[in-house]
């Protein structure tokens, strides 16, 4: 007999088949305010674009660009190993991202809404044989619908915040319908674990972060000998994935460094290329030359700042730069972004103080001497000087952020291994 918390998830499911409507109401908004692949928009209410390939295959879904870059790895092996893999994302960048990387045996599709219609056209097409979902994905109606049809479910590089915890343990009974119909749970930390089990997730294990384990950022960009000699011998700093609030604390303290450092050259990634436009006339009104990537622009002796709004180069930059400044850290609400990839490459980071996202990785890249953090812009103007005027000190941080990468891999390869056994068995999930 169902208990209370499978009859609310029931309920829910049932409610959300009445509101075909408003999803498709939902994705036309999206659609025209830009954040939906216009052609593609109707992939959102479960209607496929592509034919399920023959042969076993895995539905890994990865909402945004961090998630899709961390289940890389996993999907380049599961490739390998022979097995399909569709890729599901939610944000159009993200698309980009695993469509630069499409192969025979990788599929991509926009995610359904989690409504019970999308969802239920979803696994009538593709019928995976296993579904895998990264990091803190946790929708209701997905979740139940893969028990419903006996396909179990792994949250891999699974993650769970106190603040996401205390909202579900605010309504206990669902929560456990929910997570006790999950599979497999492979936990960032021991912490994460414990909130899954908490919540009634029925086999959990701690496998660290497979973000360790990601290859070198892309590098490759056709006019990277370009960028260096419009670089040429001068320092550069880069402004790494920044979001709005914070290009004005990076401008600020790029300002006082140039009192100092006059041949300093600011390059600033935007997070979402679209703010380029927007990002080049704050700089400009900041009396600083700018020259702006999409537009075909590169720096020379006389740019101040350049402004990189294009997908897929940052791993070029990385590169380049003698300090990076960590965007979505400087202001509240992000949670901070991935210093792994900078720090596998040899650069020194310089963060703001709010990285609630990525505290355990952070924290140990602080602990080790890796990492720098900062609480406003005269504090990151001091510690990008030290930075650059001290070859020594830069060095030794650098060293100390590889050391970190170095000793936290292997996550990958365990995850493979647990979720291997798991083709072909039943999801033992209550049905909804």
């Amino acid at each position: 007999m169902a208990d209370l918390g499978d009859a609310l998830l029931s309920t829910w499911i049932a409610l959300t088949r009445l509101a075909g409507p408003v999803g498709a109401a939902i994705v036309d908004v999206r659609r025209r305010r830009g954040k939906e692949d216009p052609s593609r928009s109707t992939e959102r209410l479960g209607h496929p674009s592509a034919t399920r390939p023959e042969g076993p295959l895995v539905w890994v879904h990865a909402v945004s660009v961090g998630e899709t870059m961390a289940a890389m790895p996993v999907i380049d092996q599961l490739i390998a190993g022979g097995t399909g893999v569709l890729v599901t994302t939610v944000t159009t960048t993200s698309a980009a991202l695993v469509g630069h990387r499409l192969r025979p045996g990788l599929i991509h599709q926009f995610a359904p809404l989690d409504l019970a219609g999308p969802v239920d056209r979803f696994l009538a097409h593709w019928s995976p044989d296993l579904a895998v979902f990264v990091e803190s994905e946790i929708w209701p109606v997905a979740i139940g619908r893969l028990a419903s049809h006996d396909i179990p479910l792994v949250i891999a590089n699974a993650r769970l915040s106190p603040r996401s915890f205390g909202g579900w343990q605010r309504a206990a009974p669902a929560a456990r319908a929910v997570f006790r119909r999950m599979s497999l749970v492979l936990a960032q930390t021991d912490d994460d674990g414990a909130r899954f089990s908490r919540l009634g997730a029925p086999e959990v294990a701690t496998f660290g972060n497979i973000k360790f384990d990601a290859g070198l950022p892309n590098v490759d960009v056709a006019d990277l000998d370009a960028l260096k000699e419009g670089i040429g011998g001068r320092p550069m700093v880069l402004a790494a994935s920044t979001h709005p609030g914070e290009d004005e604390v990076v401008l600020t303290a790029f300002l006082t460094l140039r009192e100092r450092h006059p041949d300093v050259l600011l390059v600033i990634v935007p997070r979402h290329p679209v703010r380029g436009g927007d990002l080049t006339l704050l700089s400009e009104a900041a009396g600083l030359v700018t020259r702006r990537r999409s537009v075909g622009d590169l720096p020379d002796a006389a740019t101040d700042v350049y402004v990189a709004d294009t997908l897929g180069e940052l791993g070029a930059f990385f590169q380049l730069a003698t300090v990076v400044l960590m965007g979505g850290t400087f202001i509240e609400g992000i949670g901070g972004h991935n210093l792994i990839e900078p720090a596998r490459l040899g650069s020194v980071v310089v963060s703001g103080p709010h990285f609630s996202n990525w505290l355990d990785i952070y924290r140990a890249f602080i602990d080790a001497g890796g990492l720098r953090i900062v609480h406003s812009p005269d504090e990151l103007a001091d510690a990008t000087l030290r930075l650059l005027d001290d070859p020594a000190h830069r060095a030794a941080q650098a060293a100390a952020g590889e050391r970190v990468v170095a000793g936290s891999t292997g996550a990958v390869a365990r995850t493979i291994e647990a979720i291997a056994p798991l083709f072909g068995r039943s999801s033992g999930g209550a049905p909804c």
